[in-house]
């Protein structure tokens, strides 16, 4: 698909920067937490997310399998039941961890948003997450053009319809070999570090070219010129204002 037919399919807010895991601090808002996307849709900022498939098979916001980083406590998302979860952990800040459906009932459209699809490898369940994702996803979005789904893994992204969402593909320079698998999808989310090299420069001539994740001056200005939108955190907002 051309890029310019891809671009008329999404949200154009999307190309303003994207609040990565919703718009986070180092002051008390937790990544991927009920403030991190209340705070992002005041600022009127994408959200990026991160979506893992339970024991009972209910989709979590959470960005890691173990729950230990984030709720100082040990458990393993998968292993565990939406309940259990919900339950026996709570983020850092206190608050729960939340459910995919929680959080599309919190944001209600009024942002759009990126959502990351992160299987399970060990059980395999690409196919199974990424099914799982879209079905709720059309009960709750009236607007296709709000949602972009994004994943390291092109099983899962090739479950998703691609005439009704677009699906990026993400690479970093660990699985860089995965770019060859571009074609496949109407975009690319590259880790900023990427567009050091020739190859990865031209990448946003003839497709939507994301770019993760940004974080300081350095890698703003590195990315800003070569991607058609930046996956961001801890940066200072007015860095965004010339754009939408």
């Amino acid at each position: 698909m051309k890029k310019s037919k891809v671009i008329q399919r999404i949200n154009p807010l999307f190309l303003k920067g994207v609040a990565h895991r919703g718009l986070h601090n180092k002051e008390g808002i937790i990544e991927n937490s009920f403030s991190a996307f209340k705070n992002a849709t005041n600022h009127n900022f994408p959200i990026e997310l991160d979506v893992h498939l339970t024991k009972d098979k209910q989709l979590v916001v959470i960005h890691d399998s173990t729950l230990k980083r984030v709720t100082n406590k040990d458990g393993i998302v998968e292993e565990l039941t939406l309940k259990e979860i919900k339950d026996n952990y709570r983020l850092l800040n206190d608050e729960e961890v939340p459910s995919l459906k929680e959080v599309l009932e919190l944001v209600k459209e009024k942002v759009p948003l990126v959502i990351e699809l992160k299987p399970d490898t060990k059980t395999k369940n690409y196919r199974e997450l990424a099914l799982k994702t879209v079905s709720l996803v059309n009960k709750m979005i009236k607007d296709k053009k709000n949602i972009i789904f994004i994943s390291f893994y092109p099983q899962a992204l090739l479950a998703i319809p691609k005439k009704e969402y677009i699906r990026v593909l993400l690479v970093n320079k660990a699985n860089s070999y995965a770019y060859i698998a571009r074609h496949l999808f109407e975009g690319v989310d590259l880790e900023y570090i990427l567009f050091k090299e020739k190859k990865y420069q031209k990448s946003k001539k003839k497709r939507l070219t994301l770019a993760w994740t940004i974080e300081d001056l350095t890698s703003f200005n590195l990315a800003k010129e070569y991607a058609d939108s930046l996956t961001f955190q801890y940066l200072d907002l007015s860095l965004f204002d010339n754009k939408l």
